[in-house]
């Protein structure tokens, strides 16, 4: 592996990301559910898309308009904004109790399917795309780009859950719930305008 290549690719992206969607995204997504069920469903979705970046990020877009893309993604952040706010309203007890009551899997899949829908087409898959089509070693591009969003993550993932040992848990859900309808409504904005 080419370190070089790796570390170049992890910079880019890494700095390319910081207070990016994705990363207040993890932040808000931690806020209410266990932060490693979170970070499963983003490493996986991060290890798919850059699978498909580094290997047919090209041919991908020929098959899957962005329009599409960016429609489903808008009308998911907008579940989510609405789900977040209507959740928002519950004590810390109803909220405890709605946590136990997920099944594993649903903060993983939750996380996975925001994040893998919001990411594709996006900066950082094609700047991905863009240094694999550059440089030979793609497993160097694929290992600094995966890595540089999984650190991205964590990051956001422990800045949500400080936020709620200094803000009430019923402001953080307002606030994550409506980062998601901008969000969504953000995305929407671009497939239709686009």
């Amino acid at each position: 592996m080419d370190s070089t290549v790796f570390f170049s690719t992890f910079g880019i992206i890494f700095l390319a990301e910081l207070g990016d969607k994705t990363q207040l995204t993890a932040m808000a997504l931690a806020t209410k559910h266990p932060w490693k069920k979170i970070f499963i469903g983003i490493a996986l979705a991060f290890a798919l898309l850059n699978v498909g970046a580094v290997l047919v990020g090209k041919i991908l877009f020929a098959f899957l308009p962005l329009f599409w893309i960016k429609l489903v993604s808008g009308g998911l952040f907008l579940f989510f904004g609405i789900s977040t706010l209507r959740s928002g309203g519950f004590d810390e007890e109803e909220e405890d109790e709605e946590e136990r009551s997920l099944s594993g899997r649903g903060p993983v899949v939750i996380s996975f399917f925001m994040i893998l829908l919001a990411e594709l087409g996006d900066k950082t898959q094609l700047v991905t795309t863009s240094m694999a089509a550059q440089h030979e070693s793609l497993l160097a591009v694929y290992a600094g780009s995966t890595l540089a969003l999984w650190a991205v993550s964590l990051i956001g993932i422990f800045v949500g859950k400080q936020l709620t040992r200094f803000i009430p848990l019923s402001y953080v859900h307002r606030g994550a719930g409506t980062l998601f309808l901008v969000f969504g409504a953000v995305i929407l904005y671009q497939a239709l305008a686009g």
